[in-house]
């Protein structure tokens, strides 16, 4: 494959939700021109007044491009926009590359790869993670599945948008990295919250604690970035509570898979599920502080 080059690659982004949208902007601002689709006109609105171009479908899209992304909701939407019947596997041609940011199931990642490859057609899995702030700064952390050349071909694409870019092998291989990454930050976020339940209740300055805690061995990006965010009471903005839950139900399936016991993920799996409960789908993952702080009878919304 030839690498990306400004100018003369096409580019084609389906999704253009919290995240899509800055990713897509910093492609475009590299250079590249780029068609979009999303299920609303409207959530592409910006991408349209910077320059992009609309298509009507997912097969529109492939059919003006020589590379697709693709990030959406969930694996469900992966399969649609790739193999439905105005689908992506319907318009792409020989030659042509196609990378899935969207975190999905690694056994999906590589059907869309085996099918790619059976029509002569590149596939790439990878998911991302720095949440909507690491979109909009891009400073995204990017890991890659698939095959070798195909990273190095997409790299400049990948620059655009993430400081942290690693090629983790064969297809999956990128979502199998980032089921690593989501059980990670279950572990750290119930640590966070818990942390500041405790500094809490015994009467702690919390932003003072946090500044003191927040450069030894407790140093995180949930620390950083997302206890500011409870201390200011936002939770409405961030990673969605209900992507998490996706996601953990995905590692928590491969798990089951391997025969591997993941009890402190199975714990803030059921947690997040009772932020649910209580109207919290589209909070961000930071509402996992409101749960906790029920069950202690600390107010931490007003």
């Amino acid at each position: 494959m030839h690498r990306t080059a400004a100018g003369k690659t096409r580019i084609g982004w389906i999704g253009t939700g919290v995240m899509g949208r800055w990713m897509c902007k910093h492609v475009m601002d590299s250079g590249f021109t780029a068609t979009v689709y999303s299920r609303t006109r409207e959530k592409a609105r910006p991408l349209l007044n910077e320059g992009a171009s609309w298509a009507e479908s997912p097969a529109a899209v492939t059919a003006a491009a020589d590379v697709v992304f693709t990030i959406v909701g969930t694996p469900e939407d992966v399969r649609a926009v790739y193999f439905g019947e105005m689908g992506i596997i319907s318009s792409a041609r020989p030659g042509m590359l196609l990378v899935d940011m969207t975190t999905t199931r690694p056994s999906l990642a590589e059907e869309i790869f085996r099918t790619a490859a059976s029509k002569g057609v590149h596939a790439l899995d990878a998911p991302v993670s720095g949440g909507d702030v690491g979109a909009r700064e891009a400073r995204l952390s990017i890991m890659v599945g698939g095959e070798r050349e195909a990273f190095e071909a997409a790299a400049p694409l990948f620059e655009a948008m993430g400081r942290k870019i690693v090629y983790q092998g064969v297809a999956g291989a990128g979502q199998h990295a980032k089921m690593c990454n989501q059980i990670m930050i279950a572990g750290t976020m119930i640590g966070m919250c818990e942390s500041l339940l405790y500094g809490a209740r015994a009467g702690l300055d919390l932003e003072t604690m946090l500044a003191g805690i927040s450069g030894g061995a407790a140093a995180c990006w949930s620390l950083d970035n997302l206890a500011p965010r409870i201390l200011r009471k936002e939770f409405d903005s961030g990673f969605f509570v209900e992507h998490f839950v996706k996601d953990m139900g995905i590692a928590l399936d491969e798990a089951r898979r391997m025969n591997l016991a993941l009890p402190g993920l199975a714990l803030v799996d059921q947690l997040y599920h009772g932020v649910m409960a209580h109207g919290g789908r589209r909070l961000g993952t930071q509402a996992l502080m409101l749960a906790l702080a029920r069950m202690n009878h600390i107010d931490f919304e007003d």
